[in-house]
């Protein structure tokens, strides 16, 4: 532990180099326990003492999740305008599309699972909270759509906190739109695994993210529409300790399997198998 910290704080001294400092040692935010950064990030960002799950951004879910090199993104230039005039919009657009390296909260494509074509989406909490916008609303339409016209099953990664208020009633009308895609997917007898991640609420939650054929929840994660703290100041009433989490969900079958992070990739290529989109593994 003591080697590890001297080390970095000896390179960064020695380097003359103002690099991003990564502290040795990483404070999970559920157990408060100490363990190796390196032993976290080696296991995809989940803890080794009590196995929360951390967030993932879209290009390190794509790296767990796909077969290395097949991701083929579908519009990676689309970028949402200022529809209603939401006052530091675009500067707040800006500063985030350069910080995060992507264009908006969500990002679409191709790729293979273990020899398995698939359409993939996965959003992105660094990204305004995963908020469902005009941009994050069109790009997934359109991956369903596509999906449907070549006859793809589709995986969804989804991680928002729920329509994206600086777009007012355009942000809400996402929710139909998406709705609409993922119905027409499915009357012409697509596949569609939904993928929740921490958190998946608000009107994401009540849109694409609940229609999946198969819906999955990665271990302790969020899943609602409103608060916690809204729901019992309408009610009047205390919640279960464990309300919204994936295992409550689980239980209450709106959640159909729990999976870790470990696990996904093969489980995804059970599924598709067992669905028919059987390829040659790789």
């Amino acid at each position: 532990m003591f080697e590890d910290f001297f080390g970095v704080v000896k390179k960064r001294f020695n380097s003359g180099i103002e690099d991003e400092y990564k502290p040795p040692m990483f404070k999970c935010p559920r157990c408060q326990s100490l363990s190796p950064l390196s032993k976290y990030e080696e296991l995809h960002r989940v803890c080794p003492l009590c196995n929360y799950h951390g967030r993932l951004s879209a290009a390190e879910r794509i790296a767990v999740t796909v077969d290395k090199g097949s991701f083929k993104e579908f519009d990676a230039d689309m970028k949402s305008g200022n529809p209603i005039d939401f006052p530091d919009y675009k500067e707040k657009q800006e500063k985030l599309r350069e910080s995060t390296g992507i264009n908006d909260a969500v990002v679409t494509g191709t790729a293979m699972i273990k020899g398995s074509e698939v359409v993939i989406g996965i959003m992105d909490s660094r990204y305004m909270m995963g908020s469902m916008g005009s941009v994050v609303g069109e790009k997934i339409a359109r991956a369903f759509e596509y999906a449907t016209e070549h006859g793809l099953p589709v995986v969804m990664f989804t991680a928002s906190g729920g329509a994206r208020m600086q777009e007012g009633i355009v942000s809400l009308m996402q929710m139909a739109k998406t709705s609409g895609a993922v119905k027409l997917h499915s009357d012409n007898g697509g596949l569609y695994i939904a993928v929740m991640t921490d958190p998946t609420t608000g009107g994401v939650t009540a849109s694409f993210a609940s229609l999946g054929d198969i819906i999955i929840a990665e271990p302790k994660v969020i899943i609602g529409f409103a608060g916690r703290r809204v729901i019992e100041n309408t009610i009047k009433q205390r919640l279960p300790e464990d309300f919204q989490l994936a295992e409550f969900m689980h239980e209450k079958g709106f959640v159909d399997m729990i999976v870790e992070r470990r696990k996904m990739r093969s489980v995804l290529s059970h599924l598709l198998k067992l669905h028919g989109y059987d390829k040659k593994e790789v």
